[in-house]
């Protein structure tokens, strides 16, 4: 049996019962960090073998997971902080116990991207998360601008030495759509912040950053429809409405299309 049990976010009087009961009968417990989950396995006295998953390793050590599942092994795999899985490595290790017929459960708890919706005032349905934005320029402002166009609330990860660039591009694109940065969950200092990317950048001109973030978007107030568009009419009206580059709309138009960014362009240069 594969447990996939959450963590807290911050607060550790957030874990349940259930959680420290689970972790406490596993053969041994999968994680991002060793360090960091013994100190939450030494606040429980829980004192079970810890093992490191993460992203840089998690392919190779998938095969010996599998193997002691199948040999009837009890295992956990537990986030840094939150819900595993959730832009957090597990997601092959799952799929592949689903193949292999291995018995799957998760253990509710913590969630950031949750704790920030409800909190931010936003609408709860329907919304997508996206995980942490990009770190290059132009693929931050592509995905940017495909939230902007959603119609419910987006939900993002960024860092605080990024969260001012962010939103500035945010600013640059949209200048009047709501925002909300929730920061420092569960803990002593929590805060939920509201207002435009504008607003917000000169909050945090005053009061530096900290704490990771949760950044939430406001739907798109009207449903915007490209569908009766042909291909070089959707790439000039994306450039118009989010003030795109004409590569940048081609690529995202192909994105909206399902189709090959070569398909659209040849579309686009010979209309």
């Amino acid at each position: 049996m594969l447990y996939l049990v959450s963590t807290p976010i911050g607060n550790l009087a957030d874990f349940s019962y259930r959680a420290i009961e689970t972790l406490k009968k596993c053969e041994y417990i999968l994680c991002e960090d060793t360090r960091h989950s013994r100190g939450l396995l030494n606040h429980y006295d829980i004192h079970v073998p810890l093992y490191s998953f993460h992203k840089f390793n998690e392919a190779g050590a998938e095969g010996k997971v599998i193997e002691d599942l199948k040999s009837g092994k009890t295992i956990a795999l537990i986030s840094d902080a939150g819900t595993p899985l959730i832009s957090d490595p597990g997601q092959e290790l799952v799929a592949k116990c689903r193949l292999e017929n291995i018995e799957v459960t998760a253990i509710p708890g913590a969630c950031a991207m949750i704790n920030a919706l409800v909190l931010s005032g936003l609408p709860a349905c329907p919304f997508q998360f996206i995980g942490f934005l990009p770190k290059k320029e132009k693929e931050l402002q592509t995905t940017l601008s495909q939230a902007l166009l959603y119609m419910g609330t987006t939900i993002a990860y960024e860092s605080p030495h990024r969260i001012e660039t962010t939103l500035e591009a945010v600013h640059k694109l949209s200048e009047m759509r709501k925002l909300s940065i929730a920061r420092e969950l569960t803990k002593l200092h929590e805060e939920c912040l509201m207002g435009t990317a504008e607003e917000l950048l000169s909050h945090f001109k005053k009061n530096p950053p900290r704490g990771e973030m949760v950044l939430l978007i406001s739907p798109a107030t009207e449903k915007i429809s490209y569908e009766h568009l042909s291909l070089p009419e959707l790439v000039e009206m994306l450039q118009k409405d989010l003030y795109l580059s004409k590569n940048e709309a081609i690529k995202m138009a192909a994105q909206m299309r399902h189709l090959p960014k070569r398909e659209v362009y040849n579309h686009f240069t010979n209309d």
